[in-house]
């Protein structure tokens, strides 16, 4: 999926042509124009998305870092303690590490408020990709794509009973 979004990404000068951006007359128009742009610039739109994430996950310094304290702590769990360990007079148990890792991490994780980068990103790769693919005019080719040709031979088709 990830190799066939990216085998079609479209030239930036095709991407960022100026002399094909207009107003649509009206909303029908506009939405045409996002269902062929979003088809055709699918990989392109992708490469946004990604980009804000990153951009998105660099200014959100917290949520960063409780990603990836969840993520170094999954993995130094199972690299290092895959087998019980006798500490002193107790033992502690790969279960009792991820307990701590999720009492720890959970409320991290909490603070550094996941769901509002969501609707964060949701939000502006909707706008820039609805505001692109509206405001781009598809090429004159793309009126033809999807027609089929049909041919008639004059015979009348009735319903079988």
């Amino acid at each position: 999926m990830r190799q066939e979004r990216l085998s079609s990404l479209r030239p930036l000068g095709e991407f960022f042509d100026h002399q094909r951006i207009s107003r649509p007359q009206d909303t029908n128009e506009a939405f045409q124009r996002i269902t062929y742009n979003t088809r055709h610039f699918s990989g392109n739109y992708a490469v946004i998305v990604a980009l804000l994430t990153i951009y998105g996950m660099i200014n959100d310094t917290l949520l960063l870092f409780a990603i990836i304290f969840l993520v170094f702590g999954f993995w130094a769990i199972n690299r290092f303690a895959p087998e019980p360990m006798q500490v002193g007079e107790h033992v502690i148990t790969q279960k009792s590490l991820y307990t701590g890792l999720f009492v720890i991490g959970i409320p991290l994780l909490w603070f550094a408020s996941p769901f509002g980068f969501m609707f964060w990103l949701v939000g502006s790769s909707a706008f820039l990709i609805l505001g692109h693919a509206a405001f781009i005019e598809p090429p004159v080719s793309s009126e033809y794509t999807g027609v089929e040709v049909s041919t008639w031979d004059g015979a009348l088709m009735l319903p079988r009973e």
